[in-house]
Parts: structure tokens; C-alpha cells; sequence
């Protein structure tokens, strides 16, 4: 079975989608966690930060970089 190398930019591309798909996961798990409280005592939510997407990105690169 042959492996498919991907190229830095495609490496790239997939680790910036893992990482929103993450933030939006985190994300959605705060907002139902804040439906569960009265209203009068709820949070807002804060939405991800560009800088949070590629500082998760680089952590993921590290990870996959260093094991």
C-alpha cells in the first residue's frame, strides 16, 4: 500500500482545517454548557480568534513534526 506524501502547503491546509473544526467543537461545547444555566446567569460567548486557529495549526505542526 503506498503512502501519499503531502506537500507542506497541503500539510498546512489540513492542520488550519483540524484546527477550526476543534475551536468550533470547544466552541459549541461552551455555548451548551451556558444553555444549562439560567438565563440571567449566562456568559457570552466569545468566537476563536484568527491567532487562536494558527496557534492551535502550529501546535498541531509540532506535534506531527516532533511525535
Amino acid at each position: 500500500m503506498g503512502e501519499s506524501t503531502k506537500s507542506p502547503y497541503e500539510l498546512r491546509a489540513e492542520l488550519l482545517g483540524m484546527s477550526i473544526g476543534i475551536l468550533e467543537s470547544q466552541t459549541q461545547r461552551k455555548l451548551e454548557n451556558e444553555y444549562m444555566i439560567p438565563e440571567d446567569q449566562r456568559k457570552q460567548i466569545e468566537p476563536f480568534t484568527v491567532a487562536e486557529v494558527l496557534d492551535l495549526a502550529a501546535r498541531l505542526n509540532n506535534f506531527v513534526s516532533n511525535g
